[in-house]
């Protein structure tokens, strides 16, 4: 699994991108965002191979980047 998790600074809004394997072969890129302490939107996009799933987590992580938010935390389990 990988999480990578992006903050804004100047409000305390939050994206989240994650990537992880199922038990039938396939990847999850999750993604989640908000405002700290208030209602959360998520959506998850399936793919059959993890170069896919780690591109597409990459561009949005590159998307959220070019709106103001700055990479805070990257965990790989």
């Amino acid at each position: 699994m990988l999480t990578l998790l992006l903050h804004r600074p100047s409000a305390q809004e939050f994206y989240r991108v994650e990537v992880s394997d199922n038990l039938f072969g396939e990847y999850t890129v999750q993604r989640e965002w908000g405002r700290d302490g208030r209602a959360r939107g998520m959506r998850n996009v399936l793919f059959t191979n993890l170069r896919d799933a780690v591109q597409a987590a990459d561009t949005w992580r590159l998307k959220a980047a070019r709106r103001g938010y700055a990479l805070t935390e990257a965990v790989a389990a």
